[in-house]
């Protein structure tokens, strides 16, 4: 690990000021973040300590739910409030990492963390995402933990977040704060960039910008599930996964808002496939056609190619369960 300097801000507009800068990042759990400076893939020579802030507070309003940057996922999971209002976001929490992991992930950094591509990983491997203008290796090489969604010629990692994906079914939003103390929320559909062509550049947010919460509305559905399938019981990242959010009215859907991982480049949703839904009586044909339309244009290559019927196995039972 190369050598850095630490500074531990009690206001967000210092810790921002502190970390506007291309060599800068900010820390909480660090459980990626330590990592990826271990193998040199990320060398940030100044870390801003944002655990002193005062963002880690579960607060709830007339909205839904605002949740701290710094909350633990264990935390979270756990609170009762989204046990009982947002329980597709505790599944999936629980569905993640180990409990030790938990215990010191954050919630803005869940939303941060970057891809497990082993390509990534190894700086003596071309990768864009890593190295810009570098090339990309998985396209070549192992890929059966890779995306099929919203891929490019550049890249195709895929994004592991179990939590992302739960607050993308939910219609989560990001709120952000800069050096100035100026405030703005971002909707977690807008939050992450595809990688197109450049492909390092992951999410959309300004340089010193810094996550100080996630805001959750009131769920639309009463009906939740989150379902990930994964080559061993725990504590692997999702070959697919699915977060469905559902309103059932006169047998028919009445809401549908599915989210799911282990497919894209980032926690991907496709209002097509919710808006097929709505308002039909559920059937193994109308599971069929979400399934078509959610994989009409998905890119596969040779290790990847699996993920096609099997996402659209697991959407049927998920569909099945939740519309019971």
């Amino acid at each position: 690990m190369r050598p850095f300097d630490l500074t531990r801000p009690e206001e967000l507009s210092a810790a921002c000021r502190d970390t506007n800068g291309e060599n800068a990042a900010f820390i909480a759990g660090g459980t990626n973040l330590i990592d990826l400076m271990k193998l040199e893939v990320e060398t940030p020579g100044h870390l801003t300590d944002i655990s002193r802030l005062g963002l880690d507070g579960i607060e709830t309003d007339a909205q839904g739910l605002r949740i701290g940057a710094t909350v633990t996922n264990s935390d979270l999971a756990a609170d009762t409030r989204v046990r009982e209002g947002w329980p597709v976001l505790s599944r999936a929490l629980l569905a993640g990492a180990s409990g030790q992991l938990r215990n010191k992930a954050t919630t803005g950094g869940n939303l941060l963390q970057r891809t497990r591509c082993p390509y990534f990983y190894d700086t003596d491997t071309a990768c864009n995402k890593r190295a810009p203008g570098s090339g990309c290796a998985a396209l070549k090489g192992e890929q059966r933990n890779h995306a099929i969604l919203g891929t490019s010629d550049h890249c195709i990692a895929l994004h592991p977040s179990d939590m992302a994906v739960a607050m993308r079914a939910l219609d989560a939003s990001v709120e952000l704060c800069d050096a100035e103390g100026e405030s703005r929320r971002v909707g977690l559909e807008k939050f992450y960039r595809l990688p197109g062509k450049t492909p390092e550049r992951e999410t959309h947010l300004r340089p010193g910008e810094l996550i100080t919460a996630v805001h959750l509305p009131k769920a639309g559905g009463d009906r939740q599930v989150y379902r990930k399938v994964r080559d061993r019981a725990s504590y692997a990242f999702a070959l697919v996964s699915v977060a469905a959010v559902l309103r059932m009215k006169g047998g028919r859907i009445a809401h549908a808002a599915l989210a799911f991982g282990g497919l894209g480049t980032q926690p991907w949703r496709d209002p097509e496939v919710d808006a097929l839904l709505e308002g039909e009586t559920p059937s193994q044909a109308l599971f069929d056609k979400a399934g078509e339309v959610l994989m009409r244009d998905a890119v596969v290559h040779e290790g990847t190619a699996f993920k096609v019927p099997l996402g659209k196995r697991v959407l049927t039972a998920v569909l099945k369960e939740v519309t019971a």
